[in-house]
């Protein structure tokens, strides 16, 4: 390309994996994958900006999270300047970020885009769907934001193909951010097929560093703190999901990843007020109906008075235990969610002795992805789990219950995720949904009435 030869006729030939991993990326200088000797020519070349890890005027920020909760900056004896620093315990968990830190950002010769792209999807559209495809993809050639609001298991995934494919072949780079895990590991099999010659990138925590430049990237929406000014198109899947509706820093991480006029596209069954009342009038897309055409499973309520107490004597409630082991009897995969880790973990081994094969999973367990894939491939019968497998994840055949359902943890949009999970397979379009309580709350109410209004509206005009 015309910069390297540039750089070659200065004596030095930049590295490509250099500018392939940088491009696009703010990134601790201490932590390149790269060699001090072709950083520091880059730098003198201006192919590279070093930024200060903190501003400290007029107020501390961390200018890798955008972090300006002063309560979150720490003074510290730092061993590498031999100075009193300040670092930011916002973003610590990807590498500490401190005042003395020195952040790159690539400013050289771009990559060239690869604009040979291809879409191997043989499915077909319903009606809705492609109504929803087609306003997406005007949205985004308008440089438009745009917000798709589809209830569960209606295709949203498949929708966005149009869209991604016309970017990329347009040379425009593409990011998917999402703020589970899980997400990101559905999404990037689902991608890798439809685009399979497209050098697609999934990044979470604890995923592998890949120097090779990807013009498309999964990611979590923690991951975009390591990027500025990256992406030509965005799009914010499950954009209602904790923690991004409530840490500002995430959605400031996502207008500083994209490129400046780059429009958003948010994708949601359960889109927050605020993005309604700011998408509904325009830019604005509704599918109240699953791609299969069959109606949402409606949750049932069943009583489970003192569940917690009974556990803590070592018994699973008899309604619990009774629909537990019709799942086991049947072969149908199943879901447990519990309101807490602590009440999850004190019931797993009782499970167990109902099935030794049950698992359970949780947002910290370094096995969630192994424990999912078993269940998906019929290796266990069943997860006891937190809110943490509320979206993001389809399981064919699943069957689905809610133990402590009037828990605060469970909004009536974590319900409508929960039972979003069942009847996804157009071989299995229904199956049970049951909360369990200690009481039925105003938010399972709202749920319930959410799912009959979508299953009212999406078979309304037939």
């Amino acid at each position: 390309m015309k910069g390297e030869v540039l750089m070659r006729y200065r004596g030095w030939l930049l590295p490509p994996a250099l500018r392939d991993f940088h491009e696009g990326r703010i990134w601790l200088k201490e932590h390149s994958p790269f060699s001090s000797e072709d950083i520091e020519k880059a730098i003198k070349r201006k192919y590279v900006s070093i930024i200060e890890g903190i501003q400290m005027k007029p107020a501390m920020k961390c200018n890798r999270c955008h972090n300006t909760d002063q309560h979150l900056f720490t003074k510290f004896d730092c061993s590498k300047c031999q100075q009193q620093c300040v670092y930011c315990r916002h973003c610590i968990k990807m590498g500490r970020v401190s005042s003395c830190t020195k952040l790159m950002i690539w400013t050289g010769p771009k990559m060239i885009k690869i604009n040979k792209h291809s879409l191997k999807w043989a499915g077909q559209y319903t009606e809705l769907q492609q109504q929803a495809a087609n306003e997406t993809l005007a949205s985004v050639k308008a440089k438009r934001s745009h917000l798709i609001h589809a209830v569960c298991g209606a295709g949203k995934t498949e929708l966005l193909f149009p869209t991604v494919y016309d970017a990329l072949k347009r040379g425009l780079r593409v990011c998917i951010a999402t703020p589970r895990t899980d997400v990101v590991l559905e999404l990037y099999p689902r991608f890798q097929e439809a685009f399979p010659d497209t050098v697609i990138h999934a990044l979470y925590g604890g995923a592998p560093h890949q120097k090779v430049y990807a013009q498309f990237i999964i990611a979590t929406t923690h991951q975009l703190y390591r990027f500025d000014k990256a992406f030509d198109v965005i799009i914010v899947d499950e954009a209602d999901a904790f923690p991004y509706t409530f840490d500002e820093t995430l959605q400031r991480a996502v207008e500083k990843a994209k490129k400046e006029n780059a429009p958003l596209v948010f994708v949601t069954a359960t889109p927050s007020a605020s993005l309604l009342h700011t998408f509904q009038q325009e830019s604005y897309s509704f599918i109240p109906k699953r791609y299969h055409n069959h109606p949402l499973p409606i949750p049932q309520v069943s009583s489970l008075w003192s569940y917690d107490k009974c556990f803590k004597r070592g018994k699973i409630p008899k309604r619990l235990k009774k629909w537990v082991e019709e799942r086991l009897h049947q072969k149908e995969p199943f879901l447990l969610f519990f309101p807490t880790i602590d009440l999850m973990k004190r019931a797993t081994p009782l499970f167990q002795g109902l099935d030794e094969d049950i698992l359970a999973v949780h947002a910290a367990d370094p096995e969630r992805k192994l424990k999912v894939l078993k269940l998906r491939n019929k290796a266990v019968p069943g997860l006891l789990t937190t809110t943490i497998l509320e979206r993001g994840i389809t399981i064919s055949n699943v069957q689905v219950a809610v133990i402590g359902a009037e828990s605060l943890i469970f909004t009536a949009n974590a319900l409508i995720q929960i039972a979003g999970r069942v009847g996804r397979d157009v071989q299995f379009p229904d199956g049970d949904v049951l909360f369990f309580h200690h009481g039925i709350t105003a938010e399972m109410d709202e749920a319930c009435a959410k799912i009959h209004f979508f299953n009212k509206k999406g078979f309304l005009n037939e």
